[in-house]
Parts: C-alpha cells; structure tokens; sequence
C-alpha cells in the first residue's frame, strides 16, 4: 500500500535519470543515518522508494561489438 503522503514526491522521483536519482538516494541515505532523529519526516521510507527505483532503473549495457562484427561497411 502506497503511502498518500509520498506519493507526489515518488512521482517526481520517477522522471529522474540514473545519476541525479543516485546522488538524491545518496544524500537522502546519509540524513538518514547520521541524524539521530527524524528531521524530515518518512525519510526511511522515502530512501526505501527511492533505492527501489534506483534498482529499477539500473541497466546493464550491451557490450560493444568486436571488430569485424556487427555492422557491414557501406558499399
């Protein structure tokens, strides 16, 4: 279940691309763990949402092709 309160944050969190959404995660991360109380509410589960898109939008890349295969020179 969805928590209302976050929802419009996770929302925008979505449209962001790989490295802003990591440094996002990162610096949610480390408020997280290095104050001792909350100082923004639902910060856990707003760096659980986030380390899940973040996980989700991680990709792996196709190896780039040996020479001599893949695409035929022009003629």
């Amino acid at each position: 279940m969805t928590n209302p309160l976050i929802l419009p944050f996770m929302e925008w969190a979505r449209r962001l691309r790989f490295p802003t959404l990591f440094k996002l995660t990162a610096a949610a991360f480390a408020v997280s763990v290095l104050w001792p109380f909350d100082p923004i509410p639902f910060i856990d589960e707003i760096v659980l949402g986030l380390g899940t898109l973040l996980l989700a939008n991680w990709k792996q890349r196709k190896p780039p092709p040996l020479p001599g295969q893949g695409r035929e020179p022009p003629r």
